[in-house]
């Protein structure tokens, strides 16, 4: 009797050691997976790199193909992701003409790069067609709003368009509200050098919006000239005085084939004094140069990547090159980084390589 119950107890107390083990090993292997997937997915001191590829559907329905660089046809998304983006910028107008960036369309394109894996940023125009710093034209059904009705159109719209992404189970990574708003958006009412505050409220309430649906999107405020600190101090100030807030702010660069250098450092400078003053993170939303200059291309895209690593605390999130698969001048574009043939050019080489 004494026997077996000390044979039971060396058995229970075997048993608790090999469960002990177990969830030791566990541990261990749990930990490799974890510390695997952040150095190659989300190393925190890695930016991303994607790609704005808005066009892409209109470009297929106009038969344009895309090919790797050995000349296999390639879905386009897919070749973004074997060309080393991480991501997929996509814009969305309100009514646009044909539909090409509405809602159903975003969707679509949003589908096939949620798909393959990719994060994505979605950018608001707010507009039925292109808002720039030249233009920040209200869509044709909110010529007549008030203020105060604009700004409960853009709550409106942003809800609505991301409760659709939603609906197919698709979250953003981040949501940009409004395109390149140097000067406000919605204009006249929102134009910021005639009424800070009511741009403010329009940002405001963007971004609401998008809380409301998901608190986890980062909402980013975008504007252009990165190499323009003086621009983001007035307008990001203003915004802030204002009452607004954001989580990242993102910037626009297309430098000469001459002048790249000294555009890149005033555009980090920018970007250092964005973190250090508000402490938020930042990213290149766009970036382009003329298609027949890859080799320039690749020089810029290098120094720019190495340049990022001067961002203190991994605040640098990334750079999206501005429509790449655009080739053959497509709609009258030539900074794309694909040759007429349809085939990415060395230009991107720079985002894979170390």
């Amino acid at each position: 009797m004494q026997v077996t119950f000390v044979l039971v107890v060396a058995s229970k107390r075997l048993n608790e050691k090999l469960l002990i083990m177990n969830k030791v090993i566990g541990l261990f292997c749990l930990l490799a997976c974890v510390s695997c997937k952040t150095s190659v997915d989300d190393n925190p001191s890695m930016p991303i790199w994607g790609a704005d590829i808005s066009w892409v559907s209109e470009m297929e329905a106009a038969g344009k193909r895309f090919y790797a660089p050995d000349g296999m046809q390639k879905d386009p998304f897919l070749l973004m992701k074997e060309l080393g983006a991480k991501a997929i910028r996509l814009r969305v107008w309100v009514n646009p003409a044909g539909g090409w960036n509405g809602t159903a369309d975003l969707i679509a394109k949003a589908r096939r790069a949620h798909q393959l894996g990719l994060k994505l940023l979605i950018n608001f125009h707010y507009s039925d067609s292109w808002a720039d710093p030249g233009k920040q034209n209200p869509p044709a059904q909110w010529l007549s709003f008030d203020a105060l009705q604009q700004s409960t159109a853009v709550r409106s719209h942003t809800r609505e368009v991301l409760l659709a992404l939603q609906a197919e189970n698709i979250r953003p990574e981040w949501v940009q509200v409004g395109n390149e708003t140097n000067d406000g958006m919605l204009w006249p009412l929102g134009k910021a050098s005639v009424s800070m505050s009511t741009y403010a409220s329009f940002f405001r309430a963007g971004y609401e919006a998008v809380k409301s649906v998901d608190s986890n999107i980062l909402v980013m405020v975008h504007l252009s000239n990165g190499y323009d600190r003086a621009l983001y101090e007035w307008n990001l100030n203003g915004l802030k005085q204002a009452g607004a807030k954001w989580d990242v702010v993102g910037m626009s660069l297309y430098p000469s084939v001459t002048n790249w250098k000294s555009l890149t450092d005033q555009c980090i400078s920018t970007l250092q004094w964005v973190v250090s003053q508000y402490q938020t993170p930042v990213m290149i939303t766009e970036v382009g140069m003329p298609a027949d200059q890859p080799d320039t291309c690749y020089s810029f895209l290098s120094y720019f990547k190495s340049q990022l690593n001067s961002i203190p605390n991994f605040m640098a999130l990334g750079i999206f090159y501005w429509e790449p698969q655009s080739y053959a001048r497509w709609n009258g574009y030539g900074l794309g980084a694909f040759d007429d043939s349809g085939k990415p050019t060395r230009a991107l080489n720079a985002f894979r390589e170390p």
